[in-house]
């Protein structure tokens, strides 16, 4: 059988994350890589703190945020969000142009190019 958990309690887990983003002095923030973030392409800070408070089991992350110069350019297929001292909070993040996790104009990065992040959600099983 399939556990069902209440939205109070998904929007208490979500909000916990965004309390772990911003536990530090500084932002965290969301890096975009390629499959399994074998090359980092941008790192774009979030704002501190990341996000509201989570509604109907869903994390919605202040956006847009952008990264001013692209570290490296590939297929934009993962992301991952840590904190300020570069410790993973959120991994596995699905990347894309729409109806993914991360949703950017475009997965293709040319090193040094502006990286825009749309919107960024993280929805609770």
């Amino acid at each position: 059988m399939a556990v069902t958990y209440s939205t109070l309690l998904k929007n208490n887990r979500l909000d916990e994350i965004v309390a772990l983003i911003d536990a530090g002095a500084g932002a965290g923030e969301l890096r975009i890589g390629t499959g399994s973030m074998a090359l980092i392409l941008a790192v774009i800070p979030l704002n501190d703190p990341a996000a509201p408070a989570a509604a109907a089991g869903v994390l919605t992350f202040t956006m847009p945020q952008s990264d001013t110069s692209a570290d490296n350019g590939g297929t934009a297929a993962e992301a991952d969000i840590r904190d300020d001292a570069a410790a993973v909070i959120v991994s596995g993040l699905t990347v894309g142009t729409g109806g993914t996790d991360i949703i950017l104009d475009s997965t293709n990065i040319t090193a040094g190019q502006t990286v825009t992040i749309n919107t960024a959600t993280i929805t609770h099983g």
